[in-house]
C-alpha cells in the first residue's frame, strides 16, 4: 500500500521543567494568566506531524512519502529521511523560508505547553496530490496550514482516495464547516480523546454519527490506552508497557505509523492499534519523535512478550 503522509514538517525545540505546570496554573484567575516557566533543558530535533508518522511506518517496512513545504534550512534532515527510505520527493523547499519550528515544554506529569511557528508550512496548500506522479492508495491529512488541509480534503474527495483525517492540534484554528466535511468524509479518523471533546464541541457530532458514515474511528487516551470503532464492532486497547518514560513528544505520531503499516498489511483492527501501541511506546522511552529505532523482527519478538499474535505479525516481514 502506498500511502501519502500530508502534515507539518518541523525542528522540535524540546524542554522541560522539573515541576508541575498544575501548581502554578490557578483556575480562577485563567483571564489574566501570565506564566514563564524556567526549564532545566533544551534538545532540538527533527519533528513535524507527517515525517513523524511516516518514520515509524517505514521502520515497521512500509512505504511513505511526505508531502509538505520546508525552509532552506532543510537539506540535512532531507538526507537523513531519505537516509531511512521515505520518500521526500513531495517535499518542496520555500526559498527564503524557514523549516516550521514545534516549541514545547514538558513537566514532571509528562503534560505539555506548546506553540508552533509556521514557517515555510504557511506555503503547503500550493502542493497537490495530484502532481505526485502516482495515486495514493491512502493520504494522511495531518495538522498543517488550515487552507492545505482544506484542499487535502477535497482534492482526495474528487480523487476519490480514501483518507485519515487527523485534525488534532489544527481542530482551534480549522473552520467547523472545513472539519465536519474532513470528518464526515474520512475512511479513518484518529485524535485523542481531548482533541475529540474539542471536535465534538465544534461541530456537535458523536461517536455515532461518525462511525455511521461507515468511518473507522480511533481515540487514544494516554495511559488509559485507546478505543476504536467500527461498524458494529468496537475495542478498548491498553497501553503497551514502557521500560522508561523519557518524553511524550510524538507520541501520537508514532501511534498512528505503527497502526497504518499494520492495516496495510491487512491485519485486524484490535491488532493494529496495539501494534500502533507499542510503536507509541518505543517512541516514548526516547527523547525526540524520531530517535528510536528497531528491526522489524525485534518489533514482533517484543510484541509477542505481551501478546499473542499467533504469528499474524509475520505479515510485517
Amino acid at each position: 500500500m502506498n500511502i501519502v503522509f500530508s502534515g507539518s514538517i518541523a525542528f522540535d525545540h524540546l524542554m522541560t521543567f522539573p515541576g508541575y505546570f498544575s501548581d502554578y496554573i490557578m483556575s480562577d484567575n485563567l483571564e489574566s494568566l501570565s506564566l514563564s516557566f524556567l526549564t532545566d533543558s533544551k534538545t532540538v530535533h527533527r519533528g513535524g506531524n507527517a515525517p513523524n508518522i511516516a518514520y515509524n511506518h517505514v521502520l515497521l517496512g512500509g512505504k511513505a512519502a511526505v508531502l509538505g513545504t520546508v525552509g532552506q534550512d532543510f537539506t540535512e534532515y532531507r538526507t537523513w529521511l531519505d537516509s531511512v527510505g521515505v520518500d521526500t520527493t513531495g517535499i518542496v523547499e520555500i526559498k527564503n523560508e524557514f523549516t516550521a519550528s514545534f516549541y514545547a515544554t514538558t513537566d514532571r506529569n509528562n503534560s505539555q505547553i506548546a506553540s508552533f511557528y509556521s514557517g515555510a508550512m504557511s506555503h503547503a496548500s500550493k502542493l497537490k496530490i495530484s502532481n505526485l506522479g502516482f495515486d495514493p492508495d491512502l493520504v494522511v491529512i495531518s495538522p498543517d496550514d488550515p487552507l492545505a488541509m482544506r484542499y487535502r480534503v477535497q482534492e482526495c474527495q474528487s480523487m476519490k482516495i480514501p483518507y485519515l483525517y487527523d485534525p488534532s492540534q489544527q481542530i482551534v484554528r480549522l473552520e467547523g464547516d472545513d472539519l465536519y466535511e474532513g470528518v464526515i468524509g474520512a475512511h479513518l479518523v484518529v485524535l485523542n480523546n481531548y482533541e475529540f471533546t474539542l471536535l465534538k464541541d465544534k461541530i456537535n457530532i458523536d461517536e455515532t454519527a461518525i462511525v455511521d458514515k461507515e468511518t473507522v474511528l480511533v481515540i487514544t487516551n494516554g495511559r488509559h490506552g485507546s478505543r476504536i470503532w467500527s461498524g458494529d464492532d468496537y475495542f478498548e486497547i491498553p497501553i503497551f508497557p514502557e521500560n522508561e518514560v523519557c518524553d511524550p513528544t510524538g507520541v501520537g505520531d508514532a501511534l498512528r505509523g505503527g497502526f497504518l503499516r499494520a492495516y496495510a498489511a491487512g491485519l485486524p483492527l484490535d491488532l493494529c492499534v496495539r501494534v500502533g501501541t507499542l510503536s507509541a511506546t518505543y517512541c516514548l522511552e526516547h527523547v525526540g519523535t524520531q530517535n528510536h529505532s528497531y528491526t522489524v523482527s525485534q518489533f514482533v519478538e517484543r510484541f509477542r512478550t505481551h501478546y499473542d499474535d499467533e504469528g499474524v505479525l509475520d505479515a510485517l516481514d
